[in-house]
């Protein structure tokens, strides 16, 4: 399927914003990656497949948006899919903020990695990984951030009882 053909399929959903670099950056990489793009209180949310999210990174990157913010997360149990992960990433070119929104399944969440990307995702991904036990795939330290290292479970998950396990 062409790009232009991928772009009219989601036309609807785009409303007038292919001319936006990140959108139109992430289209001309690989238009099957974006689920969903929404343009609210002048921010851009782009929703990514889960299994792209290290390539959309590097391809927003490359297209002026340079600074790293934050990376939080959402458990939105019981719906599925369980987990948002929101990555904040900074333009100074174009003076903006995007978010690149991944929806993670609730039995095994993982994805991949983006420090290769931006190294100083090294510190939120550990915490979102402490908090809420979404594994993060070829991160070059793993481990819990926030908690003890013998704490069992993930204390922001909604399954999580309120005063822990005992």
């Amino acid at each position: 399927m062409s790009v232009a053909n991928t772009f009219i399929g989601k036309a609807a959903v785009l409303k007038g914003l292919p001319e936006h670099p990140a959108v139109k950056a992430i289209l001309a990489w690989n238009p099957q990656a974006l689920a969903d793009a929404k343009f609210d209180r002048n921010e851009l949310t782009l929703t990514i497949a889960a299994e792209e999210i290290r390539a959309a990174a590097a391809t927003v990157q490359a297209a002026g948006y340079n600074f790293f913010e934050d990376l939080t997360a959402v458990d939105w149990s019981p719906s599925s899919p369980r987990f948002q992960l929101s990555y904040h990433i900074l333009s100074h070119a174009h003076k903006e903020r995007i978010r690149l929104r991944v929806l993670v399944d609730g039995e095994s969440p993982s994805v991949e990695s983006i420090t290769p990307v931006w190294p100083s995702a090294n510190y939120y991904e550990r915490e979102v990984f402490d908090l809420f036990g979404v594994r993060f795939d070829e991160h070059p330290n793993l481990r819990r951030i926030l908690m003890p290292d013998d704490w069992v479970g993930h204390p922001l998950r909604k399954d999580y009882p309120v005063e822990g396990y005992r």
